[in-house]
């Protein structure tokens, strides 16, 4: 990291950045987009130079050490092919088939996901695979670091990227909601909001405890031990017509779905855990 002797005019980093990077954690976001046709990087560069770049100025930003000591955001001329990686897949016999590209595709994600950010360059990175896979004829990585945003607005900033295949000059839509979620009675809808009250002041009560006096459980994430064990990391694909048909079924929202498979792919691991 840098460090400034003039840091009158770069603005200072948050609490929360300080947090999500720093020498024992760094955390990032993975975007996945698949294509239905194979994918044509010939204007990727001028694509990220005039649509992608602009969108947010940490984009173009680098993390710098002011003369005090406080970590800043500086803004820096981006060279876009440092940023940006094509890697092509093929077994010893040569050319690779579609459902080998999915074992080597995987491999590739946690290869990336687990590979720090060079120093001296903002915190991003688009990886675009050209080989088919069994799900699309090719795939394009956002690896971009929490420290840019939340999970939300980078996807909204990766999405206003996007424009409708029949009239580019309208924004990207999605269908509206189901009329059976919009004619939910009144009753329905102070029991949700009042349940949602609930949930919240459960929630910000045991997040004080927890802060203060009690300590949270074993799990594969809290060993309870101050060094770092090794760890494995997996990958499981659920296809988003699934998600979007549980969220129906249960009436919450996506998110309520994604934590759910979470919280309950951690409880069977403790219980193999337990057994063995």
């Amino acid at each position: 990291m840098q460090l400034i002797k003039e840091d009158e005019d770069l603005e200072p980093v948050s609490p929360l950045v300080h947090y999500l990077n720093n020498k024992v954690l760094s955390v990032s976001i993975l975007g996945i987009l698949e294509s239905e046709i194979p994918i044509d990087d010939s204007q990727a560069m001028s694509l990220i130079k005039d649509v992608f770049l602009p969108i947010n100025p940490r984009f173009s930003s680098i993390m710098v050490i002011g003369k005090k000591g406080g970590r800043k955001w500086k803004k820096v001329e981006v060279n876009v092919e440092n940023h940006v990686y094509v890697p092509n897949f093929s077994s010893q016999k040569g050319s690779s088939s579609p459902s080998e590209n999915d074992s080597f595709l995987k491999s590739y994600i946690l290869q990336i996901d687990m590979q720090p950010f060079p120093e001296g360059q903002p915190l991003w990175e688009i990886h675009i695979i050209k080989c088919p896979t069994s799900e699309a004829q090719g795939t394009v990585i956002f690896k971009l670091h929490h420290a840019l945003g939340d999970g939300y607005s980078l996807v909204g900033a990766l999405l206003s990227c996007l424009q409708r295949a029949d009239d580019p000059s309208i924004p990207i839509t999605f269908p509206s909601v189901n009329k059976d979620d919009r004619s939910i009675g009144l009753r329905k809808a102070v029991s949700k909001y009042i349940s949602l009250l609930i949930n919240t002041v459960r929630d910000f009560s045991l997040s004080v405890l927890k802060s203060t006096c009690i300590q949270d459980d074993l799990s594969p994430i809290r060993s309870g031990s101050k060094s770092f064990l090794p760890f494995s990391v997996s990958m499981n694909v659920i296809s988003l017509d699934r998600i979007k048909e549980i969220k129906s079924h249960l009436r919450v929202t996506i998110n309520d779905v994604i934590t759910g498979i979470i919280f309950l792919a951690t409880r069977l691991y403790m219980q193999r855990a337990n057994r063995t």
